[in-house]
């Protein structure tokens, strides 16, 4: 049912107030009285229902800001710490290659460490050999030399035999025997005694037919002083040559002379197989004989 303004409803009572008796009017007046409060409180009502749906909207569009700022905010974090994790990783990568530089320069300092206390080592084997054979090396009678960790002691031919023998000579023997005392005092050395001669033949009908027993003989005959001078027999090995290993070209009474020698061959227990000695080609054209 429509409700009437208070106004209308104020007219409508004043033009049916001369149609009804006293007591009808009031009862009337007291009934649109009640409407018009009704109406008032349900206005009331309604205008308190606005105001809260009002203030409602405005918390919730203040709500609905934060959340997107809070969204915004959540983004700009996720890209933040997506960053974040590229650089860790870039940082855990780099760190593992300074790692393992770090480890790679370590093995490194312990190899060097290491071979500077083997050089040192030789070094101070080589002092104390030369120290023990300065009068033989004085004398010119022993040459004393070392490379890549292969101390040669060398004498020539012509100190420890005669020409085409291989039977040591007294001044061999007082040479040979200052090498061995000097060789017996170092310990975890192989000692290898080489011959090596010139290229002139032998004699074929003689003890030597060729060079290559004359170099042998000779070597074995210095194995053999060596042991009777007290040296290990179990660091001793031999081996002749021959020609073939010369350290001069064979086209000079000079050359000849430094190829025609024996070699004492020092090297460490597990350097067993020695590096060779350099070789200087010979010349072609050989010498009818030796004398």
């Amino acid at each position: 049912m429509r409700r009437l303004p208070p106004i209308a409803l104020a007219a409508t009572l004043a033009t049916l107030a001369g149609c009804v008796s006293t007591g009808t009017y009031e009862k009337k007046e007291s009934e649109a009285k009640q409407l018009r409060q009704s109406w008032e409180d349900e206005s009331a009502k309604r205008a308190v229902c606005e105001s809260r749906i009002a203030d409602t909207t405005k918390q919730l569009d203040a709500l609905t800001a934060d959340a997107n700022a809070l969204r915004d905010q959540i983004r700009a974090n996720e890209g933040t710490l997506s960053q974040k994790e590229s650089e860790l990783r870039a940082s855990r990568d780099k760190g593992a290659e300074c790692q393992a530089l770090v480890d790679e320069l370590s093995k490194s300092k312990k190899k060097l460490e290491a071979a500077k206390a083997e050089l040192e080592k030789k070094s101070g084997e080589y002092e104390q050999l030369a120290g023990a054979l300065r009068g033989e090396i004085d004398a010119g009678r022993v040459e004393l030399t070392e490379l890549r960790g292969r101390t040669s002691v060398k004498m020539k031919d012509k100190i420890l035999f005669a020409s085409g023998s291989a039977t040591i000579g007294a001044e061999g023997k007082v040479a040979l025997r200052k090498v061995a005392d000097a060789l017996r005092l170092l310990q975890g050395k192989l000692v290898r005694v080489e011959g090596h001669t010139d290229n002139l033949p032998t004699n074929p009908g003689g003890a030597f037919p060729t060079n290559w027993e004359l170099s042998t003989a000779r070597a074995l005959a210095v194995l053999r002083f060596m042991q009777e001078s007290g040296v290990d027999p179990t660091r001793l090995s031999a081996a002749g040559f021959g020609e073939f290993q010369p350290i001069s070209a064979n086209d000079s009474t000079e050359g000849r002379s430094l190829n025609r020698r024996i070699e004492i061959i020092l090297v460490p227990l597990e350097g067993a197989a020695a590096i060779p000695a350099p070789k200087v080609p010979a010349p072609a054209a050989k010498p009818a004989t030796k004398t």
